[in-house]
């Protein structure tokens, strides 16, 4: 057995630090934006407009979030810096996530439109930043300052963070945030300020990996778009095996992700009280991630990818089930249910994120953020929102009804995680090769 090469403290403390600020920020993207969008129409008398416009959001989002990371990937390349492109890209960040204190609770309808506009350019500008920090530098930092004896450990706890974010918001910031305040400005500016100051934060303690070259001697669009000629594709046949299996399971997620709070406030009907079965499911979660991450860095990620599929797979369609169930059953499924979904879909998304970091060919890791953001991002935050979409419409009905996300959302994501299953299998065939090769490499 190979032993796992060591990260040091300073690397640790960066990964946890820039890697938590930033889930915190994407934590209020994809939860609370969402939320703030669908509390704003639910109130107007709009429920229409809360799935219409969710939508626009995460399609628009994704989009700004693709094309920013493929050029902002390449640019990271050229330049061989990461540092300042997360450092200015976190101070960015915060301000344009602080730009939503401005937006009113209460909207007349006349205005409903010029809202909606409004919200779908902001979240547009907030990705903009975040992708170009996050998206392409941290990820490429990630994967010059990793291997595949420690990228599974360190996957896993990135994968945590995102739970560790929830926690946080919720817990410490989400009393500030309710659809019933006339404004929830307090809320956002307080969460622009955080990754305002981990930008300047960075400015001082983040340090690029020692011999870090950039690509100077290549045209600039051609490095941008490197990952996307048929050629490279061609010669990194599994690596875009890897990122069509991840894309499978993130539209699994994104089928009901953007409406798990509502979900769990309104249709199980919690309220207020959402934070207890919450905090369960992700401190589970987050313990599950974090075991498989370990594992998976010592005995290889080949046996671990079938059952988290199953898991996700279980998961989903356990709260379908919750419909059918009264009581302290449907109190324990939703438990163990929602801990097994969101475990396996994090431990899933993490150990897959490290395989295909392995597959990187060196000196490329900041061109293939924005092919993995393709396969990752763009395409699971089209079609699984519409797919919500369309199932929310219709379980409303002709005649309307309040907004409350349907059980079915949870059914659509269990069958589409169900398609993974092919490519999945091609990925655990190939992942006892593609570990040995790197360890001999890593031995030379």
């Amino acid at each position: 057995m190979k032993s796992c090469t060591k990260v040091g403290a300073r690397l640790w403390a960066s990964f946890l630090v820039f890697g938590l600020v930033g889930q915190i920020a994407w934590v209020v993207e994809n939860m609370y934006f969402a939320t703030l969008s669908q509390d704003i129409f639910a109130a107007s008398g709009r429920q229409d407009l809360s799935y219409i416009v969710t939508t626009l959001m995460v399609i628009f989002s994704a989009l700004t979030a693709t094309v920013t990371t493929i050029f902002a990937g390449g640019l990271c390349d050229r330049l061989g810096k990461r540092k300042p492109f997360i450092a200015w890209g976190y101070i960015l960040w915060g301000l344009t996530i602080a730009v939503f204190a401005f937006i009113p609770m209460q909207v007349e309808e006349t205005l409903l439109l010029a809202v909606a506009t409004l919200l779908v350019v902001f979240d547009c500008l907030m990705t903009l930043a975040g992708s170009t920090a996050n998206d392409a530098a941290f990820n490429a930092f990630v994967a010059d300052n990793t291997d595949t004896t420690n990228r599974g450990k360190v996957n896993g706890v990135l994968s945590i963070l995102p739970v560790a974010a929830v926690i946080i918001i919720f817990i410490g910031l989400g009393s500030l945030y309710s659809a019933e305040n006339e404004s929830n400005a307090t809320f956002f500016l307080i969460l622009g300020a955080i990754p305002t100051a981990a930008g300047v934060f960075a400015l001082f303690f983040l340090r690029d990996k020692k011999g870090l070259i950039g690509t100077q001697n290549t045209r600039y669009l051609q490095d941008t778009f490197y990952g996307f000629r048929p050629s490279v594709i061609k010669g990194n046949r599994m690596m875009y095996v890897v990122l069509g299996t991840a894309c499978i399971v993130g539209i699994s997620q994104q089928t009901f992700f953007s409406y798990l709070m509502n979900f769990v406030i309104k249709t199980l009907g919690y309220g207020d009280g959402f934070i207890l079965p919450v905090a369960v499911i992700i401190l589970g979660a987050a313990a599950m991630t974090g075991i498989v991450g370990v594992l998976t860095d010592r005995k290889g990620r080949r046996g671990f990818f079938l059952p988290l599929l199953i898991g996700a797979i279980l998961g989903t369609f356990s709260l379908y089930c919750l419909q059918f169930l009264t009581g302290a059953a449907q109190t324990a499924v939703l438990y163990i249910g929602g801990v097994l979904m969101l475990g396996s879909v994090l431990s899933l998304g993490a150990t897959l994120s490290a395989a295909f970091q392995d597959y990187i060919p060196a000196g490329c890791e900041g061109r293939f953020q924005g092919v993995r953001m393709c396969f990752t991002v763009l395409v699971p935050m089209i079609v699984g929102p519409i797919i919500s979409l369309c199932i929310g419409l219709d379980a409303m009905g002709l005649n309307g009804a309040d907004f409350s996300p349907p059980y079915a959302i949870f059914l659509a994501a269990t069958v589409v995680a169900i398609l993974a299953l092919p490519t999945l299998l091609l990925v655990r065939r190939d992942a006892d090769a593609s570990r040995k090769r790197l360890l001999d490499k890593k031995d030379m």
